[in-house]
């Protein structure tokens, strides 16, 4: 079995010292620099470089330079996706992300999970475990969102949160570890003012 077939099986896998491994991020990272380095109004060749980088891409989606990931191929990205400045994708495991998606700056996405014991962590021996993120999500600044997690459909993560359990849908969650503090309810339309014409 293959390093990469490990990890996708679960088990722990070299993720620092396989050669495969090794040149895959160095290709992927190689191109997330080159999209660091364009322009920002230049959206032609960011969306030429984010369909190189990134799995599956899909209509209408922003991302904010810098952004980084290890592999790309493993992110799958809904529609209407939009990620502010500072994106830290480490996704040596599948990490979904539905449609209309908005991430705020200074997120950390990571599947990686490192061995706890000191010998294999040395060998360079890691875990990969997917994480899901729903429908019409949003991410505050500065979250972390760990291995194994799945965040719910239309809910609300708050700034500074350590995900590392799963987010039911419709929640308002916060915290270190990150809970659900409320529901989202139809009396949330009303806590910003709306100018009369725009009324949603």
């Amino acid at each position: 079995m293959t390093e990469k077939e490990k990890a996708k099986a679960g088990y722990l896998y070299n993720a620092n010292y396989d050669s495969e491994i090794v040149n895959e991020i160095e290709k992927c990272t190689d191109l997330c620099y080159e999209y660091n380095q364009i322009k920002p109004s230049d959206e032609e060749n960011k969306n030429r470089l984010l369909k190189q980088i990134i799995g599956n891409l899909g209509e209408n989606a922003k991302v904010t330079a810098p952004f980084w990931c290890d592999f790309g191929y493993n992110l799958y990205i809904g529609d209407f996706f939009y990620s502010n400045h500072n994106l830290v994708i480490t996704d040596g495991a599948k990490v979904e992300i539905g449609d209309h998606v908005f991430i705020a700056p200074n997120v950390c996405i990571t599947t990686a999970e490192h061995a706890i014991d000191a010998e294999q962590r040395n060998a360079g021996l890691e875990v990969a475990k997917p994480i899901k993120i729903g429908n019409n999500v949003w991410i505050g600044a500065g979250t972390v969102i760990l291995g194994g997690a799945e965040i719910g459909d239309n809910s609300v993560i708050g700034a500074g949160s350590v995900v590392k359990k799963d987010i039911p849908p419709n929640v308002i969650a916060v915290g270190v570890p990150c809970r659900p503090i409320r529901q989202i309810t139809e009396e949330d339309k009303k806590r910003y003012p709306q100018y009369p014409k725009d009324n949603i």
